[in-house]
């Protein structure tokens, strides 16, 4: 047995998910830190550049979720073959991730070179905000290689317990794009201004930069997994096995940018200005979020070694302990929004009416927080065991099912402040459906 497999096997659970989470955490924070600093930036070119910014959130949401969801499918592989001791499974999963991240970098570049201004049309007919979100999202799309290769390489890190390494990635990517935004936006240090195209091209760098990183880590630090770049011949058992359970989880993140759009074609009847409160929103609800979702990001191979190893106390006091601190962390949110929201707005340069609209939707939204962390959990759980379709329900429930036709619903009455009460409407549907699985889940740990 290896010196990583004792870890996961044996080590006590609080202190095996602490270290693996602590380090994810804070290079996610690092990423919720970039997209607060970068939208900042774009709010002091115009506000109609911060609406297309916002209004571009969907496709870039999509991007990550296409890459998370497969990361999601390879973690879960690797770390139940890790658990079962099975390297030659081990090895053609992590070569397959490699595979995935191109195929999927070449299926957005095609989107971006076609569809980027379709996109733009669709949702407003303000020119400047058109030409300038169509120059950013083209330059995303196109480039988007490094992003996948990224989160390919964070996971591969992740899935062996060394998150420290998944954090140095990830939190150099974002590091250098916080640098290399104000150069490339207002043309500092002798570089031509390029505006909302500064931002995208300061991304591209930043994520080439963890992606590298990523890359000489798994090769020189990353024993149990071993690449191969001259086998990278498709094998579509493998991918099969990948997206049984990575597209659930594709599918529900990727109802986040369904969820964006619609939430943005129904605010953008009130105002542009109320989508850019949503925008807004979901730049800073990422410091409260990213956390849970590093805590999850180690709680989830942690669970799959121990299923491997039919370990199933050791799941259960993982699943435990990661609720408990998720909702710690929610409810720390839930405090910071409804107490200073003038304050987390002000970051963005607002208008007086984006302040008038954006407080009392802050203090609606994050009524919600109380019930999203336990929610959170629950899908990863489903995710860590295989049984992804019960969190591809939740979400399509959530956001589909409630969140939307709700906010609809709420628009009609004619005031913009009922629109948010539909956030906690979905978090409370959310709870019912994870206690129902959560009874059903039991009989699949019955080992």
């Amino acid at each position: 047995m290896s010196e990583q497999e004792n870890k996961m096997g044996v080590m006590p659970i609080n202190s095996l998910l602490l270290s693996m989470a602590v380090p994810i955490m804070i290079s996610m924070l690092v990423q919720a830190l970039y997209n607060i600093v970068d939208s900042i930036f774009v709010a002091k070119v115009s506000e109609n550049a911060f609406t297309a910014v916002s209004l571009a959130f969907p496709i870039q949401s999509l991007m990550i979720a296409v890459a998370t969801g497969t990361g999601v499918g390879i973690n879960a592989l690797l770390s139940r073959g890790l658990g079962e001791k099975k390297q030659e499974f081990v090895d053609k999963i992590a070569n397959h991730a490699v595979i995935l991240a191109i195929f999927s970098a070449i299926l957005f570049m095609v989107l971006g070179l076609v569809g980027a201004r379709f996109f733009f049309a669709a949702q407003t007919d303000i020119a400047e905000i058109v030409d300038g979100g169509t120059k950013y999202l083209t330059i995303v799309c196109v480039c988007s290689l490094p992003l996948f290769l990224q989160v390919t390489f964070e996971r591969t890190l992740q899935a062996t317990g060394r998150t420290l390494y998944s954090m140095m990635s990830q939190g150099l990517g974002a590091i250098i794009n916080i640098i290399l935004d104000p150069i490339f936006i207002f043309g500092l240090l002798g570089m031509p201004k390029l505006g909302i195209a500064g931002a995208a091209l300061a991304t591209i760098i930043g994520q080439t930069g963890g992606m590298l990183i990523g890359l000489y880590l798994n090769v020189k630090k990353n024993p149990e997994i071993h690449f191969s770049f001259k086998q990278l011949c498709p094998d579509f058992i493998i991918i099969k096995r990948i997206y049984a359970i990575g597209i659930p989880s594709i599918v529900m993140s990727s109802l986040m940018s369904v969820t964006t759009f619609s939430l943005n074609r129904i605010l953008i009847g009130f105002s542009t200005t109320a989508t850019n409160v949503l925008g807004a929103y979901y730049k800073l609800q990422s410091f409260i979020f990213m956390p849970v979702f590093g805590l999850n990001n180690a709680m989830i191979p942690i669970i799959g070694y121990n299923y491997g190893a039919r370990k199933k106390d050791r799941i259960f006091k993982t699943v435990k302990l990661s609720a408990m601190y998720a909702v710690g962390i929610m409810l720390t949110g839930l405090t910071v929004f409804e107490l200073f929201p003038h304050i987390l707005l002000r970051m963005f340069n607002p208008s007086d009416m984006m302040l008038a609209i954006g407080v009392p939707a802050l203090r609606i939204i994050c009524i919600s927080f109380i019930f999203a962390g336990f929610c959170i959990v629950c899908s990863s759980m489903f995710q860590a065991l295989g049984v992804s379709m019960y969190s591809l329900i939740l979400s399509v429930c959530r956001q589909l099912v409630v969140l939307v036709p709700a906010a609809y619903l709420l628009s009609r009455l004619g005031d913009v402040n009922l629109v948010w009460w539909a956030f906690p409407i979905a978090e409370v549907m959310s709870v019912v459906c994870c206690i129902f699985f959560l009874k059903k889940i039991m009989k699949l740990l019955d080992f």
